[in-house]
Order: C-alpha cells, then sequence, then structure tokens
C-alpha cells in the first residue's frame, strides 16, 4: 500500500483529507476523484492511498496500517478528514479514537465494528448509503449523532441500476451533502 499527494494544501496551515479506496473502488473513481477536487478546490492538501488488499489482515488493522501511513506522508495539522468508501470506511473505529472527522461513503454496516463506530460517532461524521446496497443498514445506526444520508434507489456504487440520469442525479446529492458537511465542520 501507498499514499501519494494528490493536491497541495493552499498554504502551510491547510486542512488534510486522506482519501481511502474500497477493494475494487479506487481513488479515482467518481465518488472519491470529485470528492477530492471538492477538496482540493478549498484549499485541502489531498492524500489518495492505493493499495491492494491483503487477505490475511483484518480489515480494520489493515486500514488503519494504511491511513496512518498517509496521514504520516501528509504535512502535519490538527485539522484531519478522512473520505472512505467502502472498504475504507473500516478506518472508522481509528478515527473515532484518533478524533478524525470523516465522510464514510457506503460503510459496510454489515461489520460489527464499523456499525458499532459509526453508532457512537460525533456530528463530525458523515455516512452515506444508498438503500438498494446490501452492505447499508441505516437502522443499525440508529441514534447516532453522526448524519446520515440515505440515498433513494442507489447501489453500493452510489449508483441507480439501468438509469445514468438517475445515477448522475443520486451522485449529485452526494457532493452537495459532502460540500455542506464540509461547510458545517468550518475547517
Amino acid at each position: 500500500m501507498a499514499s501519494r499527494t494528490l493536491a497541495r494544501g493552499a498554504n502551510a496551515n491547510s486542512p488534510v483529507a486522506v482519501l481511502l479506496p474500497g477493494t475494487g473502488y479506487t481513488i479515482h473513481a467518481p465518488l472519491l476523484y470529485w470528492s477530492g477536487k471538492l477538496l482540493a478546490e478549498r484549499g485541502w492538501h489531498v492524500q489518495g492511498v492505493e493499495w491492494e488488499v491483503d487477505a490475511a489482515a483484518g480489515p480494520v488493522s489493515f486500514v488503519e496500517e494504511a491511513v496512518t501511513a498517509a496521514f504520516e506522508d501528509a504535512p502535519g495539522t490538527s485539522r484531519r478528514l478522512i473520505v472512505a468508501k467502502s472498504f475504507g470506511c473500516f478506518a472508522l473505529p481509528w478515527a473515532q479514537r484518533e478524533g478524525v472527522a470523516g465522510i464514510w461513503l457506503t460503510p459496510v454496516l454489515t461489520s460489527d465494528d464499523v456499525t458499532a463506530a459509526l453508532r457512537n460517532a460525533s456530528s463530525s461524521h458523515l455516512a452515506i448509503g444508498g438503500n438498494a446496497d446490501e452492505m447499508w443498514l441505516p437502522d443499525a445506526v440508529a441514534g447516532t449523532r453522526a448524519r446520515v444520508v440515505n440515498v433513494i434507489d442507489a447501489d453500493h456504487s452510489l449508483t441507480v441500476k439501468n438509469d445514468w440520469r438517475a445515477s448522475l442525479s443520486a451522485q449529485s446529492r452526494v457532493f452537495d451533502a459532502v460540500s455542506t458537511h464540509l461547510d458545517e465542520l468550518a475547517f
């Protein structure tokens, strides 16, 4: 696994975001690519992680090692954010322990580790999933202080089956929610 700079911060005090991919969803795929562009336009330093998942490693420890290394590769700051897709959301327990805000795109809510962390998350976290995704179980995190967005008819890629226009509209709503969340974080 490795991380690389996708966008340099506007100045030495810029906040830092780490993008964590899924197992088959890279940092160049739409949800992470456009999230990175949105952050870069706001002056953030954006660090992207690329990996081949080690099946022998547990998902939480594997992802925690990657996110720790990515933040070490980026400029030091207390203003940090994780934007993760699916498998990358196994960083949720780490983010909670470290006090790092997060945007969790299609978190794997069939995992007890991810579900417990999201259930106990603060308002500095945003979770987005689609009701056509079998791994998106928003009732499992009822009572969380995190903002939870349910995208109607969207699958695990937050697209709508056999409807590119509806998919584009759904993803546009996702980026609106990401933008609003960033505004509320006041980084």
